[in-house]
């Protein structure tokens, strides 16, 4: 009687990645860490759009001053607000990455294997972004506890950001399913 032994690399490729698809998936996706750091290079960008173009035009209209009513609703912090969301929301649509990601390699990708519609982008850009933001950045931490490391926008919009270089081995992983 003859009897077979099976060692570890008898096994199939695509199946030993399926037995390891949540540990690589950690791996795949973009963490709280290089985030973080995107997020940062994109504010520098942002406050540098500003002190270069937004505070001079202002300064030029002498609208430096105007508010309505408190200075929440001045017309620095009203245009300063406008470029934080149409920033994220329009590098997004375009490029899948603001400037920051795309320093470090990162991409927002939609989890329902679909490019990422118009929705997705307002959704995770505008209205996560704020709630995040109004609860004092704390949803953000979420990131470095979910199996996707997605936050709460991104759980909102189905979306998460990826390392572009595993982009090609996440996808045939997820294929072989």
């Amino acid at each position: 009687m003859e009897t077979t032994e099976h060692h570890p690399n008898d096994i199939p490729l695509n199946e030993m990645f399926r037995d390891q698809k949540d540990d690589m998936q950690r791996v795949f996706y973009a963490g709280f860490g290089p985030r973080f750091v995107a997020y940062l290079i994109d504010l520098i960008v942002i406050w540098g759009v500003n002190s270069i173009v937004t505070r001079p035009i202002l300064r030029l209209l002498n609208l430096e001053e105007a508010k309505l009513w408190i200075n929440m609703f001045s017309a620095a912090n009203i245009t300063t607000s406008i470029i934080f969301f149409l920033y994220f929301i329009l590098m997004t649509k375009f490029f899948r990455a603001t400037l920051g990601k795309m320093i470090l390699g990162l991409s927002v990708e939609s989890l329902n294997d679909q490019p990422l519609t118009n929705g997705q982008i307002i959704f995770r850009e505008c209205i996560g972004r704020y709630i995040s933001m109004a609860l004092l950045g704390l949803p953000y931490l979420v990131v470095a506890f979910t199996k996707r490391h997605q936050g709460i926008h991104d759980l909102f919009a189905d979306t998460s950001v990826i390392k572009n270089k595993f982009k090609r081995l996440n996808d045939s992983i997820e294929d072989s399913e």
